[in-house]
């Protein structure tokens, strides 16, 4: 009998949970996530909201012109999540969902964003590829993501990244997320600014946004 696939796992990190609202980093993340719902319109998804950090920013711009989707698979985020929405009167339409399998029509968005999500989840590539599937052509992915850092603090990310990915919910410090995503046949790049700021291990960033293009075939 085959291995059973990694996306078959049960992601389920309580402590983790519990702790992320309370990280130092995340009080430094507060403009770059305001650049992701900048002009946000029509229907939109969010990978993998967490704790729903990213629903503050949400709650601040004028919601009448969007519809809002959220996927979270860890039960222990998500709840915390459910409950930020409640807290903030945000309509957030919340599932159990990886990003590696999205329970959507193609076609199905105008923006998808990822903030700080592509760290984690097990098979970036099928990710990508179920991003430009549910984006409608022209339809814009906004993203904001450490991401495997140059000289010795490379290094020291190779060194660190198997007990970081323990200790932070399956965190990878390595991960090369610009070429997965500016390689991709599906998008064309609008904008990428890598952002050398940080707490080491976890530095440094990138945000962009890429587009869906109009003549993408999909496989």
């Amino acid at each position: 009998m085959s291995e059973p696939s990694t996306r078959d796992h049960e992601i389920a990190h309580p402590v983790f949970a519990t702790l992320y609202d309370w990280l130092p980093q995340a009080f430094l993340l507060a403009p770059h996530r305001s650049y992701l719902v900048a002009d946000l319109s029509g229907r939109v998804l969010e990978l993998g909201c967490g704790t729903g950090d990213m629903f503050p920013f949400v709650a601040d711009i004028d919601t009448s012109a969007i519809e809002y989707h959220a996927i979270e698979p860890d039960p222990h985020m998500r709840t915390r999540a459910a409950r930020t929405a409640r807290d903030l009167g945000l309509d957030v339409t919340l599932q159990d969902a990886r990003a590696e399998s999205l329970p959507y029509p193609d076609d199905s968005f105008d923006v998808v964003l990822a903030s700080v999500v592509f760290c984690t989840i097990q098979d970036p590539d099928a990710a990508i590829d179920e991003v430009a599937r549910v984006l409608k052509p022209g339809g814009e992915f906004r993203f904001f993501e450490h991401v495997h850092a140059d000289g010795w603090q490379g290094t020291g990310q190779q060194l660190l990244n198997p007990l970081w990915e323990r200790v932070a919910g399956g965190c990878q410090l390595t991960r090369e997320t610009v070429p997965r995503f500016v390689g991709h046949d599906a998008f064309a790049v609008d904008e990428i600014e890598r952002l050398e700021f940080g707490i080491f291990p976890a530095t440094p960033f990138v945000r962009g946004t890429l587009r869906r293009r109009r003549d993408s075939v999909l496989g």
